[in-house]
Parts: structure tokens; sequence; C-alpha cells
């Protein structure tokens, strides 16, 4: 008996020991980030109670976090399959398509880059999301939470985690989590009905090497699913701007979304692009096709659905969730690996979402006491 305690007890201080030499190796490989983080913390802390500067210094910093780590969404499949061509290249075509859907927007609705997604009202007629007069620090700082989360390669919602900090209401989160749940369900089924349908086929037929039309279809397809995304997540980007833009303040946004997309690309799609990679088969160019064909399709739906925001990161984890059980069972491979990568990245976003809701609760005393109001019942 005393024998076992004393293994148990080692066991024990083992795992410590480890998990301390697992976070000192964490902190040596990532001490740059981490001392970039602590700087950005402290200029939000120093900015925030200057709106006009505290505006921008949001923006920029929503413009990076939200597409590097959404990108794994629409641009991380076109990267991941065209590996081989140069990083500018693939930057000049996606930032010309986000700079002509962007700038139709600005247009059409009179200034709002957002396709309306940040103009939806509350039944007693408040914006769901309003721009605030003065910005409180978690508000600024939300931004630098999402830059952590997806150097952990975590694919959190974007959606959730930015605009949760603008919120009038649970009301109005209460919506995009509806809308989103809903959207998962949608995309998990039609990638498992698709995938079915289509493994054997491909597998049959994509031995060989890939056709050249197949390059013209697939940026194709990426094209349009990037634009759809922007219609989509331009909300998430803009939220710290006005509603209504002006020429100069439209100038400066899309300049810094477009050479943001720039040092993306330079940088390959940076940690986060290791989840899409991971994927079964995503680096053929013809599987890359497929995903985004049928992910566009989705995201228009929803887009032609309601004016509600939509987290694209729960469409996008369910659209390659019931695909890769579909390929798996088709495959006769082990169906039990796939539910346990399904489990990880919808737990992933699960965190973003109590985050979101924490950061939404600290921002805004009537948002939480409406939460705490919700648990009392």
């Amino acid at each position: 008996m005393q024998k076992r305690k004393e293994k148990k007890a080692n066991v024990g201080i083992n795992w410590l020991v480890d998990a301390i030499y697992q976070l000192f190796d964490i902190f040596r490989e990532e001490r740059k980030f981490i001392v970039l983080t602590m700087v950005l913390f402290l200029i939000s802390g120093v900015l925030y109670p200057y709106s006009h500067l505290a505006m921008w210094f949001g923006f920029l910093l929503a413009a990076y976090s939200a597409v590097s780590n959404d990108s794994i969404q629409t641009i991380g499949t076109f990267i991941a399959s065209n590996a081989n061509t140069k990083w500018y290249y693939l930057w000049m075509f996606i930032g010309g398509i986000f700079l002509i859907t962007v700038t139709t927007s600005w247009i059409i609705f009179d200034g709002d880059v957002s396709f309306q997604r940040l103009l939806r009202y509350e039944p007693d007629g408040q914006l769901s999301f309003p721009h605030p007069e003065s910005f409180n620090f978690l508000q600024i700082a939300a931004p630098i939470f999402l830059l952590t989360l997806t150097r952990l390669r975590m694919p959190v919602s974007t959606t959730f985690l930015l605009l949760s900090c603008f919120a009038v209401s649970p009301s109005a989160i209460g919506s995009v989590l509806s809308k989103s749940v809903t959207a998962y369900f949608i995309a998990f089924g039609l990638g498992f009905v698709v995938w079915i349908s289509i493994t054997r086929l491909t597998k049959k037929h994509f031995k060989q090497e890939a056709a050249g039309w197949w390059t013209i279809a697939q940026w194709i397809t990426s094209g349009s699913l990037w634009s759809v995304w922007i219609m989509q997540d331009a909300a998430n980007i803009a939220i710290y701007l006005p509603r209504e833009l002006d020429l100069g303040q439209f100038i400066a946004f899309a300049c810094i979304v477009f050479f943001g997309l720039g040092l993306l690309f330079y940088l390959k799609g940076d940690n986060i692009q290791k989840i899409v990679n991971e994927k079964s088969e995503v680096t053929d160019i013809r599987a890359a096709t497929l995903i985004d064909l049928v992910y566009s399709l989705i995201l228009i739906y929803k887009l032609l659905d309601s004016r509600v925001p939509l987290s694209t990161t729960w469409v996008f984890i369910g659209l390659l969730g019931g695909r890769e059980i579909a390929m798996r069972i088709i495959n006769k491979k082990k169906v039990k690996a796939a539910f346990k990568m399904i489990a990880k990245d919808l737990s992933l976003a699960l965190i973003g979402l109590v985050v979101s809701i924490v950061l939404a609760m600290a921002v805004n005393p009537k948002f939480q006491e409406e939460i705490l109001n919700l648990f009392k019942k």
C-alpha cells in the first residue's frame, strides 16, 4: 500500500515537473510574441481614453487579428493548394477582390462597408452594435486576446469575440449565436452528404495530376468564397469605425486591410494555417475547390437569410467535420479519430464564445446584469 502511494506521488511530481518544463519551452519559443502582446496591452491602456486614437488602434488590431484567424476558413485551402505559387500573386488576387467588394458596399450602402451587418436594429429601435462615443479598455484589447488564441492555433469565432464587446444586449449576441449554430448543423450535414456521395469518385479520378483547368476553377471558387466571406465578416473589422465612413476613412480602412493581407500571405497563413493542413487531402487543388464551392454556397444562403451577423468559423468547422467523417467512412479509416478532431475544433470554438461573453459582461454593465438575471431564473 505504501509503495502504491509513493508511486502515485512520484507520478504526480513527474507530471508537475513536465508541465513546468513545457511552460518554459513555450515561453522560450514565444517570448517575442509574449513581449509584443504585453506592449499592445500597454498601448491599449494608454490610448483607450482618447476615442479617435483608440478607434484606429482598435481597428488596426481587429483588422489583422480577424483576418489572420479567419484566413483558415476562406483562403486557408487556397494557400495550402497553391504553396508553390509566389505569395505576392496570391496577395494581389485576394487583395483585389477585397477592394472591389468593400468598395461596392461603401457605394451602395452610403458609407457602410459591412453590407448592413452593423446596421441591424433591436426591437426597441437601438442599433444592435452601435459605434461608442468612448471606448472601454477591454474593447480595444479584445483583438489582442484574439491574436493570442490565433497563436495557439484556436479557430475561435472572431464574430463573437469582437462584436460581443459592442453588443447593446444579450439578445443581440443571442441572434448571432442562433444563426451560427443553425449554420453549423447545415454545414455539417451538407459536408457529410456531399462527400459521402463523391468520395469514391474523387478517389478514383483524382489519382492523376490535376488538369490545368482545375487551377482556374479553384481561383474562381476561392475568389467567390472570399468575396462572400467579406460580405459576412467585414463587420468584425469595421466594428471600431463609424457606421458611415467618409472618403478618407474608407481609403484608410481599405489600404490597411489590403496591406495586412499582404503580410498574411508573406507568412503563408502563419500558425493557424496548420489547422487546414492537418485535414484530409486539402492540399489537392481539386479537393480545395470542392470545399470552397460548398462553403461559399452555404454562406450565400445565410447571407440572403437575414442581416444578422454570422460566425463563419462555426460554418467552416461544421463543413470540415462532416466531410472528414464521410471520407473516413468511405475509405474505411478510424471514424473515432474524426470525432476527436471535431470535438477539439468545436471545443475551441466554444472557448472563444465563453471568452466573448465574459468580455461583453466586463465591458457592458447592462449586458452583465441581463446575463446574471438569466441564471437567477
